[in-house]
């Protein structure tokens, strides 16, 4: 069966765009962990009314479908392609319809291929005093399909699915493929403006909606997503933590801000030392020999840069009075542990009024100006402006391409070599510590620097940003790294660290005999009884 040419003759009604094996491959292939993935041909869909009839050729011809937004899931994948069938993309780019909800509520319904900065920027025309709900992996990100893979961020709405308040989906099942799934308020409104299905979360009957996150049981064609509005007044914090011997002191001090001060402070990060010098320097070993940096290298950067062994970075919102006093309360709490500065402070808004009437190409300030930048660039984040100020990271063993922010960058497209460990830790400060060793024991023996993160959301669980970052051109670099993610799986499980989201290759070793895969297969079969859409995700 020649796909393409199926393909081709049955869309030609829509005029759409078919890419045939080879260009399917490159342009949809790359991944940062594995050679390009094989495809036989890619979709791309101009018209929400193509879905259904690709889902009825799949069904008929029996070939598998692969949605994918933006796919720029860097560090995860998009997809597991199988070999008994023809596997085909469907590319949702091009669905960018944003629809205006409710202004005054900050509610606004997106398609797929919506990103990051084409909402910014329809907020910003249109004078919405909303923020963003950003992530690290930048501009170019699809919003609905971070909110599908339950991603976080750290703005005030920081659970993105969570902040989802509708869905509309196309169901794979042949004989309900060319109907659109609505919720049953959906159904029940007459009214015409379907307002109460947007504003309210849960709807009525078994609450359906959230089977379409990190599943393959329908596909999602619009979302209505709840903003944060942005605040009266916004305050970053910074803890630097020069002594190691103070952590679980750190974790105490976050887990009491976050439980005291919830909706006054956001998410918090903690960053150890590796990781700060990995996001302001270059890698003091080149790009592609493998090589640890040595502790004498980390004294050396970390001097130079003036990084502490730790960095706690939140944020604080609302009225100006509180957050002045939430302020003060905060330090008085931080001051045994480090130096705690904050970004309104009139140092940083004189230095931050400098440095926008510097020239961009104005080497005077040095290693000053670059962390003004990225003291800036981190702020906007915080304030729901998107930017790519995380994503140097993934070239930190890129051999060819080195990161240029005052571009558009792409980790596949560049060949940057990068998996994630992402777990899930109970909030004390003891099994935080063990997580730490844990990780800096298991990564160097397979040659990945230990790179941690904390991000704090709620203070009773936290989640652990790992990135495993290698050279991709290196065949060997490639085996280490999926060796280091199954150990650090599987002997973490043993701890309780438990990932909250797996890449497509790990998604095939989970546990298919266990009654939570086995209820999730059987929910599979009725609803995609042809197994046509996206086979194998998170459905082992």
């Amino acid at each position: 069966m020649d796909v393409v040419e199926i393909l081709k003759d049955q869309t030609k009604i829509f005029n759409t765009e078919i890419l045939s094996l080879q260009d399917a491959t490159n342009k949809y292939g790359k991944t940062t962990f594995s050679e390009p993935v094989a495809l036989d041909a890619a979709v791309v869909i101009n018209d929400i009314e193509e879905i259904s009839l690709i889902l009825k050729l799949a069904n008929k011809y029996l070939f598998n479908i692969y949605p994918v937004s933006t796919n720029n899931n860097w560090g995860y994948g998009s997809f597991n392609v199988s070999d008994n069938r023809p596997n085909v993309i469907l590319d949702f780019s091009k669905l960018k319809k944003i629809i205006p909800t409710s202004k005054e509520l900050g509610l606004v319904t997106v398609q797929p291929g919506v990103t990051q900065q084409q909402l910014y920027d329809f907020l910003t025309k249109n004078n919405w005093q909303y923020m963003v709900p950003v992530t690290g992996a930048g501009p170019t990100c699809s919003l609905l399909s971070n909110a599908l893979e339950r991603g976080y961020g750290i703005t005030p709405h920081n659970d993105h699915f969570y902040a989802c308040t509708a869905l509309k989906a196309y169901l794979p099942h042949p004989e309900f493929c060319e109907r659109i799934y609505e919720s049953a308020i959906s159904a029940i409104d007459k009214s015409g403006e379907d307002f109460t299905d947007k504003t309210y979360k849960w709807g009525l009957g078994p609450y359906i909606d959230g089977l379409f996150t990190q599943s393959n049981l329908a596909i999602v064609t619009e979302m209505t997503i709840r903003l944060a509005p942005i605040p009266k007044y916004f305050c970053a914090f910074y803890l630097q933590i020069p002594k190691s011997e103070s952590f679980e002191d750190a974790v105490s001090l976050i887990k009491d801000t976050l439980k005291n001060y919830s909706g006054i402070v956001g998410s918090i990060n903690l960053m150890d030392q590796r990781r700060l010098i990995s996001i302001t320097s270059e890698n003091p070993n080149g790009h592609e020999n493998g090589k640890l940096m040595t502790e004498s290298q980390i004294a050396k950067e970390s001097e130079n840069k003036k990084l502490p062994q730790w960095m706690v970075v939140g944020s604080m919102y609302g009225d100006k009075d509180i957050v002045k006093a939430s302020k003060k309360l905060f330090r008085k709490k931080a001051k045994k542990l480090g130096t705690v500065f904050y970004s309104d402070s009139l140092l940083i808004r004189l230095a931050d009024f400098f440095l926008k009437f510097t020239s961009p190409n104005n080497n005077f300030l040095g290693d000053t100006k670059q962390k003004l930048e990225s003291l800036r660039e981190g702020i906007d984040i915080m304030l729901g402006i998107p930017n790519q100020v995380a994503l140097p990271l993934p070239y930190w063993r890129n051999a060819k391409i080195r990161p240029d922010k005052s571009k558009i960058m792409s980790p596949s497209k560049d060949e940057c070599g990068l998996l994630w460990y992402a777990p899930l830790i109970k909030m004390e400060p003891q099994s935080l510590s063990k997580f730490v060793d844990f990780v800096r024991k298991i990564t160097p023996l397979y040659g990945i620097e230990p790179l941690i993160t904390f991000t704090n959301l709620k203070h009773d669980c936290v989640d652990s940003t790992v990135p495993l970052v290698f050279n991709l051109s290196n065949a060997t670099e490639v085996k280490n790294a999926h060796s280091c993610l199954d150990h650090l799986i599987n002997e973490g499980a043993k701890y309780g660290f438990v990932p909250y989201r797996l890449d497509t290759t790990q998604q095939k070793k989970l546990e298919s005999e266990h009654i939570f895969w086995e209820t999730t297969d059987l929910i599979k079969s009725t609803l995609d009884p042809n197994r046509i859409l996206a086979p194998n995700r998170y459905n082992p």
